[in-house]
């Protein structure tokens, strides 16, 4: 299974790509940010976003998107431009015919360091270990998204375990 997990923002936007190469066995296939210039217009940034995104989807075809829902703003205007950024980066995905997948900080966090208010180094430290990397990923961003796709691979592997030992209905 490989993921291309998503980290949305303004200013940067990380990604992270990650493939479960066997049960537990887990690997950083590439992680970075997109860096944007806070004096373009927001049109320009979207379409920046949009046109990274897809490239790399082409690069590293991924299986599956995983993003992190909005669950806090400082204000309304930050609050439509991470809709903004977010909405790009579905349709990048759409676009490429793949599906998206939604978690929450505390779903992240909690998958990911066991834990769901943990705090931003021990995200990264967790993705760094998991992903047996010799440093934590810089930016904070692509750690973040790398913490992201990871997040995903635990839970569809948890699904998978459940369907397989949920018991059959008995029809008489």
């Amino acid at each position: 299974m490989r993921i291309l997990g998503i980290d949305c923002g303004s200013e940067y936007t990380g990604y992270g790509v990650v493939e479960e190469a066997a049960p537990h066995r887990l690997f950083c296939i590439a992680a970075g940010a997109i860096h944007l210039r806070p004096r373009d217009a927001m049109a320009v940034k979207l379409q920046q976003i949009y046109s990274q995104l897809s490239q790399l989807i082409i690069d590293h075809q991924p299986e599956m998107v995983a993003i992190e829902e909005v669950f806090y703003a400082v204000n309304v205007k930050s609050a439509l431009k991470l809709g903004q950024v977010r909405g790009v980066a579905m349709l990048a995905a759409s676009a490429a015919g793949l599906e998206v997948a939604e978690y929450s900080p505390l779903s992240i966090k909690s998958a990911v360091v066991g834990y769901g208010r943990a705090e931003k180094q021990q995200v990264q430290d967790m993705v760094m270990r998991l992903l047996n990397l010799p440093e934590p990923p810089e930016p904070a961003d692509a750690a973040d998204a790398l913490a992201i796709a990871i997040c995903h691979i635990h839970t569809a592997s948890t699904l998978k375990r459940y369907k397989r030992t949920k018991p059959q209905e008995i029809t008489s």
